[in-house]
């Protein structure tokens, strides 16, 4: 590889860096805290629930959504979810299908009684900026894809990194980090090695974040594409009167599709439903396909089913990005794991903006020498 070579990918590997590195500083510190989000929601919030006689059974989802209902009259159904590890499922109520956020209620409510044991409404905590300011710079989807861009000048800037690695430190020992020699030196050399152990971790990281800031787009492209073909022939029914038992339209979904969960139902004439269908969401049932999702299409008026059709490639890409992204597929052991690496990615991009700051106005040939060698040879010449 000639100088010439080498100071091009120099370029490459400073200016992109340069152009993301603050905003990677920031999904970096937002990252940490969001990576043991489950437990801290657990330490923060209190998610026990009421006892009751043991023996105590459930009550049917149709039950649960007649209690969110009952507290905010007038609305209707729109969405409904359920938690993991708790039989609470959450009841998603607005006062029409075409409700915004800010219009609509989410209510917990506790399968055991009906009662409702949470509101979850709140978008002021501390979790909640972390997330914002992790997902979109609470700018919505433009602030989304800004950052898209700026994961993959990451990964242009790490793959250049790679590129320059060699020839820099081809004098030296793997590893070595000259704590004797200047402190920019002694920077430069932990910054080369901290990013080379952390390569494969930033690169997975850097692009399943890109692919998790095209959700918005993709979900769009999905709804026009799988889900009107789904509905095509229910395209211009009305929203029917009354609706059938939402427990019966579960369990046809379920039984389509044995060995699945559901994880949430959309009601008829939501966007990610049909004027004529309840949408439920199923998944596996074991961890290597909880990720997974199959949407079902559940006739509102008769029961029937109507489709089931697995997730295209892009929508699996999507929601397979999510857990390798933040690494909460392994449990603690892999998420202390991922803020491990998450504070070497922060002391990486600290460290190449110092560089950046207190380099020397010197030429790369320059640098080169200093580093290690009057001149990097080619490959195949004689040292």
């Amino acid at each position: 590889m000639t100088n010439r070579t080498i100071k091009a990918w120099y370029l490459v590997h400073k200016w992109t860096s340069l152009i993301c590195t603050l905003f990677m500083l920031l999904l970096c510190l937002t990252g940490l805290p969001l990576i043991f989000h489950d437990e801290i929601d657990q330490l923060t919030e209190d998610n026990s629930l009421p006892p009751v006689p043991p023996g105590t059974g459930l009550r049917t989802l149709d039950d649960a959504v007649a209690a969110a209902l009952a507290a905010y009259p007038g609305e209707r159904g729109l969405f409904l979810s359920f938690d993991e590890d708790r039989p609470v499922v959450n009841v998603t109520t607005g006062p029409s299908a075409g409700a915004s956020r800010k219009e609509m209620h989410i209510s917990a409510i506790d399968l055991r009684t009906t009662r409702i044991v949470g509101e979850l409404n709140d978008e002021s905590g501390f979790m909640h900026i972390m997330l914002r300011l992790h997902v979109d710079l609470f700018a919505g989807l433009p602030g989304e894809l800004f950052l898209g861009f700026m994961g993959f000048l990451l990964f242009v800037a790490t793959l250049s990194g790679v590129v320059v690695y060699a020839p820099f430190m081809r004098k030296l020992r793997f590893g070595t980090v000259r704590t004797t020699r200047s402190a920019r030196l002694k920077w430069l050399d932990l910054h080369n090695l901290l990013g080379i152990v952390t390569l494969m971790w930033v690169s997975v990281v850097g692009l399943t974040g890109v692919i998790n800031t095209l959700s918005v787009p993709l979900v769009a492209y999905w709804r026009s594409d799988q889900l009107a073909a789904m509905v095509a022939p229910y395209k211009d029914k009305p929203v029917p009167e009354r609706f059938v038992s939402l427990d019966a339209a579960v369990r046809t979904a379920m039984e389509a599709a044995p060995g699945t969960r559901p994880q949430f139902v959309a009601f008829p004439g939501v966007r990610f439903s049909s004027n004529h269908h309840y949408a439920v969401w199923l998944k596996g049932a074991t961890p290597a396909t909880n990720r997974i999702l199959t949407p079902a299409l559940v006739d509102a008026e008769t029961g029937a089913l109507t489709a089931m059709r697995s997730m295209p490639w892009y929508m699996l890409a999507l929601r397979l990005s999510q857990p390798l992204h933040f690494g909460d597929y392994g449990g603690l052991p892999l998420k202390i794991l991922w803020a491990a690496l998450d504070v070497a990615a922060i002391v990486i991009l600290g460290s190449g903006l110092y560089l950046w700051v207190v380099r020397r106005r010197t030429s790369v040939e320059a640098r080169l020498r200093e580093v290690g060698g009057d001149r990097v040879p080619a490959p195949g010449a004689a040292e």
